[in-house]
């Protein structure tokens, strides 16, 4: 909803405006494949909104559990380009997103240790987690090359990073049929550990690097 409310909000200013030139852009890049639609504010200001879409597997390893991880970039961007020399420019702006790494569990020999102790993959039916970012609502600062909203067409390219603010991560297990009710609650208590330690090896991990590259088409 805060996407679609900082959308609406941008498209009122643009039809408020007296916009005197627009443009769209394809992009690929670190916020995966995206589209951004520009106009003019001023001789030497320029506004963007676009949206950026990313999903990649990757393990990841950052415990003492291997995990088989999916990257999911959801990102809109809401941006002022301000190019007081020519088509080199400085961006700002905000990136509303729904970024997150989905995790899911691989044993290791056929266990899982998780807080110092292993247990038989049998054992445990799931074991799942979640990071997300801190800020569904980054700050973002770069600089760049071209303009979606000048005239013809041009390539453009970003180089910024957005702050994503300290992550947010979430972990379950389920008990297997062969674990007792003390095992059970044992188990859990493990999994929230492991979550912890996860929060705790990540907690530095505040900023995403942007790099887009693209191809404008301006009017």
């Amino acid at each position: 909803m805060k996407i679609k409310a900082l959308m609406l909000a941008v498209a009122a200013f643009a039809a408020a405006g007296s916009a005197q030139a627009v443009g769209v852009g394809a992009r690929v890049g670190t916020t995966g494949i995206g589209a951004d639609f520009g106009f003019s504010v001023a001789p030497t200001l320029l506004a963007r909104v676009g949206y950026g879409y990313l999903n990649y597997s990757h393990s990841v390893d950052q415990t003492d559990v291997s995990y088989d991880g999916r990257l999911k970039i959801s990102t809109a961007s809401l941006l002022l380009d301000w190019s007081p020399l020519g088509p080199f420019r400085i961006t700002a702006g905000l990136m509303p997103n729904n970024n997150k790494v989905e995790l899911t569990g691989r044993p290791t020999n056929g266990t899982y240790t998780l807080n110092g102790r292993s247990y038989q993959a049998s054992d445990i039916g799931s074991l799942s987690g979640e990071v997300k970012a801190g800020n569904s609502v980054a700050p973002y600062v770069g600089i760049g090359y071209g303009n979606v909203a000048t005239a013809g067409v041009n390539f453009y390219f970003d180089l910024g990073v957005m702050y994503m603010g300290t992550p947010k991560s979430s972990m379950s297990a389920a008990c297997g049929a062969s674990l007792s009710t003390t095992d059970c609650n044992q188990l859990r208590s493990d999994v929230a550990a492991e979550q912890q330690r996860l929060t705790d090896d990540l907690k530095y991990v505040k900023w995403y690097p942007v790099a887009n590259i693209g191809v404008t088409i301006g009017f």
